[in-house]
């Protein structure tokens, strides 16, 4: 969407953040997950598809120890400013102390950059210069903990960016900020630097696994809801298994998510912005599509007046990564949701989960101890409906206000599929 200004149309201002010096950090020998080939391909593909020049294309600096240090540690700091002055051997070493972690002789600047780039992105966008920023980085951060590196992870780039607004720049207005994590992953580290700090929501939707899936630990269950003056700041969606899709991941967005959002009403939000519960991703499990990245972006854009900061995490299939991060760089240019019709159902197991969920969060947020109707969990309408049915012009016009409702949130949205169900029950196939 364009917004009108004197008479005249403003593009969006999207910025992008990209460093070639990041793809320095790499595992000698061997090619591991997390190589420099994931953000080379995110950005050849914008490339190609003629985005860049719709783009605000930004440099930006080193992070600084100062910002380093408002979530890690001193000696975690000092570790990764120096570990690629070592040799090879010594590297290995100290990596082989960690949780999946390699260095080399890039690792050192990679790690402060990627911490500089979103923490610029977030400063743009929270002054106001950018209405949005992309800050396509690495190595990802959401699993670095205080006092050390984890998970493909040096620095919690997220983290840092969150506590420089808030904490060193007060100027800024920002005194609210929403971290949507959807990478398939729980992010330990960013759930544990909030978790006493209501000024920081965080939510987080992840594969579980009934606490094998990685990090293999509980804390990313959904009873892990903060704690102190930050209880009910935290929230967890932790799928027990895979094949989760578009219709899954919306469910949550629409009946978990969005009615928080609404009532928080942040002043900003970062996404930690893994897309390894893409489809076809080789760790994650998932099927997420593009248009489902994208629409879970539509909807989040909405609050905040559309201040949006995307930061890369993981995602390890690279023609979904690209693709994925295309669809969302889309959204953030367009604002506007694409052209498509309904997806499949949520899988069986996705309206108990959000039935838990919301039942343990719903002391803190009141306007989740609202019934879902029983129509919407145990409706069965798919998309594939006969071509004369179609065009019942009545079922027409009700699909596609059903349709308005779920993608832009509205609180429409029961009444809509109820609407819709019964017409489709009780006119069209009778029984």
């Amino acid at each position: 969407m364009e917004k009108a200004k004197k008479g005249r149309t403003e593009r969006r201002r999207v910025g992008l953040l990209f460093d070639e010096r990041m793809c320095k950090h790499k595992q000698a020998g061997g090619k591991h997950p997390e190589n420099p080939e994931r953000i080379r391909v995110i950005w050849d593909n914008l490339n190609a598809a003629g985005l860049l020049p719709r783009c605000v294309v930004l440099n930006a600096k080193e992070s600084e120890d100062n910002h380093l240090a408002l979530v890690h540690s001193k000696e975690h700091i000092d570790l990764i400013k120096t570990i690629s002055s070592k040799n090879l051997k010594k590297m290995r070493k100290i990596a082989n102390k960690y949780d999946s972690i390699y260095f080399n002789k890039g690792s050192s600047e990679a790690a402060y950059l990627a911490a500089g780039f979103v923490i610029e992105a977030t400063e743009r966008v929270a002054k106001g210069d950018l209405d949005s920023a992309f800050a396509i980085v690495r190595p990802p951060g959401h699993h670095a903990e205080e006092s050390e590196p984890m998970g493909f992870c040096l620095f919690n780039n997220v983290a840092i960016a969150t506590s420089v607004i808030l904490n060193e720049r007060p100027e800024l207005g920002i005194k609210k900020i929403l971290i949507v994590d959807w990478d398939v992953h729980h992010g330990n580290s960013t759930q544990k630097m909030f978790y006493k700090d209501p000024r920081v929501l965080v939510f987080s939707v992840h594969r579980h696994d009934s606490g094998t899936f990685y990090p293999e630990s509980d804390d990313g269950s959904y009873n892990m809801v903060g704690e102190g003056l930050g209880t009910g700041y935290n929230i967890n969606v932790p799928w027990e298994g895979g094949g989760i899709g578009d219709a899954d991941y919306f469910a949550v967005w629409d009946h978990i998510l969005l009615p928080v959002a609404k009532e928080f009403d942040p002043d900003l939000i970062i996404i930690s912005a893994g897309f390894d519960a893409a489809i076809g991703d080789p760790i994650g499990g998932c099927c997420l599509s593009p248009y489902g990245y994208s629409i879970m972006l539509y909807k989040l854009m909405g609050f905040a007046r559309g201040k949006i900061v995307m930061a890369l995490e993981g995602g390890y299939n690279p023609t979904s990564l690209a693709n994925a991060t295309q669809a969302c760089i889309e959204m953030l240019l367009d604002y506007k949701p694409p052209n498509r019709s309904l997806e499949d159902l949520p899988l069986k197991p996705t309206w108990p989960l959000i039935k838990t969920v919301r039942q343990a969060l719903c002391i803190y947020w009141p306007i989740l101890a609202v019934e879902i109707p029983d129509k919407v969990i145990n409706m069965r309408l798919h998309i594939e409906v006969d071509a004369k049915l179609r065009q019942e012009e009545v079922y027409d016009r009700t699909l596609a206000e059903f349709e308005h409702a779920r993608v832009s949130g509205s609180e429409d949205y029961f009444e809509g599929e109820i609407v819709l169900c019964e017409y489709v029950c009780n006119v069209l196939w009778p029984k």
